[in-house]
C-alpha cells in the first residue's frame, strides 16, 4: 500500500483528537505549569536591576546561545513558517531562509559592538554620544512599537493553537483564548525577570528541537527516508503540481508580488540585527567573546531547526488535505500540530493524540517564551530609558525602576491582548515579517550609524528612528495586511494604498536616508571626543559594564 498517497482530512474544530481531549490537555498542562514552576524558581533569585533585564551577566556563551535560539524560533518559525510551505510550497520555504541569513548582520556587525558599548536597551549605546533625553525616548517608542508587533504574531499563534487543542469554534472562545494567552505571558515576565526568561528560553529550545527531530524523523520514516518522494507527494496532493515546487506561487503572479517579495526579504535579512528582544540577549553574556560565541551557537541551532521546516510544511502538505488546514486556521497556523497527529496516528488514535498534545504543548511554550522576551524588552526599554532617564531625569531607585517595569509589563501586555483579538485570523510568519521591517527601518540604521559614522547626531538618529518607524506603521496600515483581502485583519473593509504587504522595501531604506540627511542638515557638532571612545569601546570592550 502505497502510504504517501493518502492524506489525512481531519474534522474541522479540533483535528479529530475530541475523544482524547483529557489526555491532550492534561499533557498541555503538565508543560505550562512546569515552565511557570521554573519562572516563580528563577524569579526569587533576582535580586536588582542588573539581574531583571540582564540576568546578572551570568549567562555562559552557549547558554545564551540556546536561549537566543528559543527567543528567535517563535510562532513564526514553528507554526507560521509550516503553514506557509504547507499553502505554498517553495515559496513559503522563502521564510526560513531569509530568518537564516538575517543572523550573519547581527553577528557580523552588531553582537560584540553592543556588549562593549551598552549596559541594558538599545538606548544606552544611542545616549553615549547623542543628547540623552530625545534619543532615550525615541530608542523606547521605537523598542515598545516593534515589540508589539512581534507580539501579535505569537498572540495569533497561540490563540490558533490553543483552539485547536480544546477544540474551539466560537469566536467569543477565540477571543476568550488570546486574553489568557496574555494573562500568563505578563505573570512570566513580572515574577521572572530576564533570569527567568532565559532559563524558559533555554529549555524550550530544547524541547522544540527535539519534538521537531522527532516529527521530522517519522515524517521521514513514513516516506522511506527519500525526499523526492516527499516532495513529489506534497505537490500532488497540494493540488497545484509541479508549480508548488516552484517560485512563484505566492510571490510570482504579478509584478507587485514579485516587489513584495524583494521588500519582504530586505526586512528578514535586515532586521533580527534590530529586534529589541534579541538586542537585548547580547548584555546577558559577561563579555564580548561570550556574546560572539552565543550568535555562533545561535545560528548552528536554529540552521538544523530551518531544515527541518522542510519536513514539517512539506510533510503536512503531503499528508493532510489543504482544505483541511485552511478550515482548522485559514492562515495555516495549524499545519505543524495537524501535521503531528497525523504522523501518529491520525485522528481517533491515542498515538496521534499524544503526539499533538506534545507538539502542541512545545509550540504553546515557544510561544510564551518568545512572548516573554519581547515584553520584557519593551518593559526595560520603558523602565530604564522613559521612566528612569526621561521622566525622573536618572534619580529613580533601583526598587522604582523595576516596579516601573513591572507595571509596564501589565500595559503592554493589555495592549498586545487587545490588538491579538483583531489579528487572531493572520499567518503569523507574514506578521512576524512586519516587526522585522519595522525594527531594520527605525533601529538598525540608527545603531549602525551611532556605531560606525562620527558624523552621526542627534538629529539624524531622532529622523532615523521616528521616520523609519512612521513610514513603516503607516504603509502596514494601509496595506492589504489591514483591510482590503479576505486574509486582511479587517477582511470587510479597504482603505489600503500600498500595494505591499511588507513596507521594507520603502521604510528601510528612507530610514537610513533620514538618519543621513538629519545629521547633515543638523547644526549640532558631532563630540569627537565620545566617539573615539565608543569605538575603542565597541572594538575591545574597554569601560564595559
Amino acid at each position: 500500500m502505497n502510504l504517501t498517497s493518502q492524506p489525512l482530512a481531519l474534522p474541522l474544530a479540533a483535528g479529530g483528537a475530541g475523544e482524547h481531549r483529557a489526555l491532550i490537555i492534561t499533557l498541555f498542562a503538565v508543560f505550562v505549569a512546569a515552565t511557570l514552576g521554573l519562572t516563580v524558581w528563577a524569579g526569587r533569585q533576582t535580586k536588582g536591576a542588573e539581574d531583571f533585564y540582564a540576568g546578572g551577566r551570568q549567562f555562559s556563551g552557549f547558554q545564551n546561545g540556546l536561549a537566543i535560539s528559543g527567543d528567535y524560533m517563535s510562532a513564526a518559525s514553528f507554526l507560521g513558517i509550516a503553514g506557509a510551505i504547507a499553502l505554498f510550497g517553495y515559496d513559503g520555504f522563502l521564510y526560513s531562509i531569509g530568518f537564516l541569513v538575517a543572523w550573519l548582520v547581527a553577528l557580523l556587525l552588531v553582537a560584540e559592538p553592543l556588549r562593549n558599548t551598552g549596559r541594558f536597551t538599545m538606548g544606552d549605546v544611542l545616549a553615549h554620544r547623542m543628547r540623552r533625553r530625545p534619543v532615550r525616548t525615541a530608542a523606547g517608542v521605537s523598542t515598545i512599537i516593534v515589540s508589539i508587533f512581534y507580539l501579535l504574531a505569537q498572540m495569533a499563534g497561540a490563540g490558533a493553537l490553543v483552539t485547536l487543542l480544546l477544540g474551539i469554534t466560537s469566536e467569543a472562545g477565540k477571543i476568550l483564548v488570546v486574553v489568557l494567552v496574555g494573562v500568563v505571558m505578563i505573570l512570566y515576565v513580572t515574577i521572572g525577570g530576564m533570569k527567568g526568561t532565559t532559563w524558559v528560553q533555554m529549555v524550550k529550545a530544547v524541547l522544540l528541537i527535539a519534538g521537531t527531530l522527532l516529527i521530522t524523523f517519522l515524517v521521514a520514516l513514513k516516506f522511506h527516508f527519500n525526499i523526492s518522494t516527499l516532495l513529489g507527494a506534497a505537490a500532488e496532493n497540494s493540488g497545484k503540481g509541479s508549480a508548488f515546487l516552484e517560485p512563484g506561487l505566492k510571490y510570482g503572479a504579478t509584478a507587485t508580488s514579485k516587489i513584495d517579495f524583494i521588500s519582504l526579504g530586505l526586512a528578514l535579512v535586515l532586521g533580527t540585527a534590530g529586534l529589541p528582544h534579541i538586542l537585548i540577549r547580547f548584555y546577558t553574556v559577561p563579555t564580548a567573546k561570550a556574546a560572539r560565541k552565543s550568535v555562533n551557537w545561535a545560528i548552528g541551532i536554529i540552521g538544523v531547526f530551518y531544515l527541518m521546516t522542510i519536513a514539517l510544511g512539506f510533510g503536512a502538505a503531503a499528508l493532510i488535505e489543504p482544505g483541511t488546514i485552511t478550515a482548522s486556521n485559514k492562515a495555516g497556523n495549524t499545519a505543524a500540530p495537524l501535521l503531528a497527529e497525523a504522523i501518529g496516528g491520525g485522528p481517533g488514535s491515542t498515538g496521534g493524540a499524544v503526539l499533538l498534545a506534545v507538539i502542541s504543548a512545545v509550540a504553546f511554550a515557544t510561544i510564551l517564551a518568545v512572548v516573554a522576551g519581547l515584553t520584557l524588552a519593551s518593559s526595560s526599554s520603558f523602565a530604564h530609558d522613559l521612566y528612569v532617564n526621561v521622566l525622573r531625569k536618572g534619580r529613580a531607585t533601583e526598587k522604582e525602576e523595576i516596579g516601573a517595569a513591572r507595571w509596564a509589563t501589565v500595559g503592554i501586555g493589555g495592549v498586545a491582548i487587545v490588538l491579538g483579538v483583531f489579528a487572531r485570523g493572520l499567518n503569523v510568519a507574514g506578521l512576524v515579517a512586519l516587526a522585522f521591517a519595522v525594527a531594520a527601518s527605525a533601529n538598525l540604521p540608527t545603531l549602525l550609524y551611532s556605531l560606525f559614522w562620527k558624523r552621526f547626531t542627534t538629529r539624524g538618529a531622532l529622523w532615523s528612528i521616528y521616520g523609519g518607524l512612521a513610514s513603516s506603521v503607516l504603509l502596514v496600515l494601509f496595506s492589504p495586511v489591514v483591510s482590503g483581502k479576505e486574509t486582511s485583519m479587517f477582511p470587510g473593509a479597504d482603505f489600503g494604498f500600498f500595494p505591499l504587504e511588507n513596507p521594507g522595501l520603502i521604510s528601510i531604506p528612507l530610514g537610513f536616508l533620514l538618519g543621513w540627511l538629519g545629521s547633515l542638515l543638523s547644526k549640532e557638532e558631532p563630540d569627537a571626543a565620545k566617539y573615539a571612545e565608543l569605538e575603542v569601546r565597541s572594538l575591545t570592550g574597554t569601560g564595559a559594564h
